[in-house]
């Protein structure tokens, strides 16, 4: 979300989503606040630190990760405080481990990817900081059910052998489909809620997400090349968070109703299979109020649908 102030985004989130509300993050804040930097907190036993303005392993916890850390805690405790009372379903999110080991580099240069034992202990560390992170939210939020989302747009890449290099004048060689399996399903495992991954690429490994043990992806619809591939996976009860771009509630509504249609899908499965969602974060300039309000509208029109 855009913004620096997690208190008025806490309580912008719970009023506008409160069927599904979630922990905001706003990368605004700076380093620390980011995606990557933030995947660093949960890493347990692997510290992370800045250089030359990019995120890369450590060999020993500094000022960058407690940074990190810090706005973490703070925001942890703005959700304790407005959301303890909270009693439906909450959404956390962390950066999967193949977008970790695509973003963080070696202390002897290159990502971590480069190096598939790095990237195998950076997903073993990955989940038990997960494991710790799911726990403290639900102490923190004792009547709530806790929803894990991993946050994997580097994932298609790392399949494909797409990253680019730290020079960017080649490529990183592919990961096998069973070793990214394994990492996302051992992550998802040691989480011990319900998770979904949300991908704003084409090409999503939709088969592969579901083996892992996802029970729903996210997705920007825009980009949804296959939709025999989609709906396959939705058929067998995979859930879909549809990212929309449509100007007002309708439009929404519209493409979701398009999309079911195109599937073969009764308009009944509809409502209990599918979320509304923005497709892909919130633009600095985006009115905020008003796109989390048509959201959550288009998914009201969708289940008045059965009515």
């Amino acid at each position: 979300m855009p913004g620096t102030d997690v208190a008025e985004a806490q309580r912008l989130v719970l009023g506008e989503l409160p069927d599904l509300p979630h922990l905001p993050e706003l990368p605004a804040r700076g380093p620390g606040a980011d995606m990557i930097g933030r995947g660093g907190t949960f890493l347990d036993g692997i510290p992370i630190e800045l250089y030359a303005a990019r995120w890369r392993v450590a060999a020993r916890p500094g000022h960058d990760l407690r940074v990190a850390r810090d706005l973490l805690e703070r925001d942890l405790d703005t959700m304790t405080e407005q959301a303890g009372e909270y009693s439906g379903l909450y959404k956390i999110q962390v950066p999967g481990p193949w977008t970790l080991a695509a973003s963080l580099g070696l202390p002897i240069g290159g990502q971590v990817l480069r190096d598939h034992g790095a990237a195998r202990d950076l997903a073993d560390s990955l989940a038990e900081g997960v494991r710790a992170h799911v726990a403290e939210v639900r102490a923190r939020l004792p009547r709530a059910s806790v929803l894990l989302q991993l946050d994997e747009p580097s994932l298609p890449a790392v399949l494909a052998g797409r990253v680019p290099t730290e020079s960017g004048f080649g490529t990183l060689r592919s990961v096998d489909p069973s070793v990214a399996r394994s990492a996302l399903s051992a992550v998802m495992s040691a989480a011990g809620v319900p998770s979904v991954v949300h991908c704003c690429a084409s090409s999503v490994p939709l088969t592969l997400l579901r083996e892992a043990g996802a029970i729903g992806v996210a997705l920007d619809l825009s980009l949804v090349r296959d939709l025999d591939a989609l709906g396959e996976q939705l058929d067998s009860g995979l859930g879909l968070l549809a990212g929309v771009s449509g100007r007002s509630a309708a439009e929404q509504a519209d493409q979701v109703r398009d999309l079911w249609r195109k599937l073969g899908f009764s308009k009944k499965s509809l409502p209990a299979q599918v979320v509304v969602t923005p497709p892909c974060g919130l633009p600095a300039d985006a009115k905020v109020r008003s796109t989390l309000t048509a959201v959550r509208e288009a998914g009201r029109r969708l289940t008045a649908d059965l009515d």
